[in-house]
């Protein structure tokens, strides 16, 4: 048996890197942006149902654990770190043509680093954009938990096509 052939990265799903970075400098832009205009708790009301609110979240998604006194800064940082070199490992295992799948890790990578940034340099991640509608309120959330939540549906719907290109070897 012959030793597996490494592709070189532009061939390989670390191609889609690029996403990756563009939405990380987004999120990031945008939480400076956030902090310099708005002081914590104030609203500002951009549409009806959109308001621009910052917040900051001391725990996970929807600010579980939150008020667990600080172990959940470092759980949450080392569970996105792990979860970051797994993306790593299938991007590199992904053909550059597997573009949905390539650009959904990318997506899911750009928030797990734009919130462990956040939770290692100050301790809590900045959230700011703020939905409501017909009695329904969401949790405030930023660009990096968009970015996770729409490539985890990109791969959820990648993965009810049976199409996964994860497995291909050119």
């Amino acid at each position: 048996m012959s030793p597996e052939v490494k592709k070189p990265w532009h061939q390989s799903g670390l191609f889609w890197l690029w996403v990756t970075l563009l939405v990380l400098i987004l999120d990031q832009w945008t939480k400076v942006l956030a902090s310099q205009h708005l002081a914590q708790g104030e609203i500002i009301e951009i549409f009806s149902w959109f308001d621009l609110r910052l917040a900051h979240n001391f725990g996970a998604a929807f600010s579980f654990l939150s008020d667990a006194g600080g172990w959940q800064r470092w759980f949450f940082t080392i569970v996105a770190i792990l979860i970051s070199g797994a993306i790593l490992y299938w991007l590199r295992s992904l053909p550059r043509s597997a573009r949905f799948e390539g650009i959904a890790f990318a997506l899911v990578l750009s928030g797990a680093l734009g919130n462990v940034y956040d939770r290692i340099m100050l301790g809590y991640v900045i959230d700011f954009i703020d939905w409501h509608a017909a009695g329904y309120h969401w949790p405030a959330f930023n660009i990096a938990d968009a970015a996770i939540t729409l490539g985890v549906v990109m791969l959820l719907i990648e993965s009810f096509t049976g199409k996964s290109q994860v497995a291909e070897h050119d």
